[in-house]
């Protein structure tokens, strides 16, 4: 009885030094990072590897394309309709705009395997990489090669407000934990700049994205909010707000824009046509 026990207990021993060393080579022949464990980057570029294996690869009638949800939806979908047009022209699939609420949403669509093609907000990109399989490759920039946009921190005209230490004691609205200029930016500056902390020197809350917040401090929702400037700008150019129905206390320097790219698992024929069709659109 013993030598048998004696016997089990080697063997699992052994079998413990095997499992143990399989797992440390596949974790040396899958180096993924901070990806998830679904990927892996063995290139070492960042963002999750195509499959090896091609029938893990994904290649649908219909590609699904979603932007990141700053505004109304409805606008882009209009606003994109020639865009995936092109796409359609390039890669030979229906392209159909997805309309999604917020940037988690965005991100399990694209995690869940409901989501091919996708712009997500600068906050975002490090999150869609890491936990959806998102690989970008552009950015928009304008003709003379400018891109990005900067947060800015608005208040309205009588608020009393007129420099940022005037929000202690107010409110500020956020607008989403994952957006950049729409929290972590300016949670980071306050805290840096200005030594102030949510809770301790002014009343935080979210209101769910950018033109919500900026509609908010128009409409004295709001005494403060921190918010993407293009997207006061598109807003006061379809005459949603005046430019006078905010102030601007703080702008911050420039931060890249929307990054656009697809899912890892996209067949690479099909993600090298999408990439052409964002090169070549004009």
């Amino acid at each position: 009885m013993f030598k048998r026990l004696t016997s089990l207990l080697r063997f699992a021993g052994v079998l413990s030094v095997s499992l143990l060393t399989a797992g440390t080579l596949m974790a040396q022949e899958c180096p993924r990072g901070d990806l998830d464990s679904r990927f892996c980057d063995r290139n070492g570029d960042l963002v999750a590897d195509a499959p090896t294996n091609s029938s893990d690869w994904v290649n649908p009638n219909t590609l699904i394309f979603a932007y990141t949800p700053v505004e109304d939806p409805a606008v882009y979908k209009t606003a994109w309709s020639d865009f995936l047009t092109h796409m359609e022209s390039v890669t030979g699939k229906k392209v159909v705009f997805f309309p999604v609420q917020s940037n988690a949403a965005q991100i399990e669509a694209m995690r869940s395997g409901r989501l091919h093609i996708a712009g997500f907000n600068t906050g975002s990109n490090p999150l869609a990489v890491n936990c959806a399989g998102f690989v970008p490759f552009t950015i928009m920039a304008s003709l003379d090669g400018n891109f990005g946009y900067e947060m800015e921190i608005i208040t309205y005209p009588g608020s009393g407000i007129n420099k940022v230490q005037d929000i202690k004691g107010r409110n500020l609205a956020f607008t989403s934990p994952t957006s950049n200029s729409g929290f972590k930016a300016p949670s980071a500056i306050l805290k840096a700049e200005f030594d102030m902390l949510p809770e301790r020197d002014f009343e935080p809350t979210f209101s769910g994205k950018h033109d919500n917040s900026i509609l908010g401090v128009a409409n004295k929702d709001y005494d403060a909010a921190s918010i993407a400037n293009s997207v006061k700008s598109r807003m006061i150019l379809r005459d949603v707000i005046k430019a006078e129905d905010v102030i601007t206390i703080y702008k911050s320097q420039t931060f890249p824009t929307t990054g656009f790219g697809h899912v890892y698992n996209l067949h690479p024929d099909i993600a090298k046509k999408v990439r052409e069709a964002f090169s070549t659109f004009p």
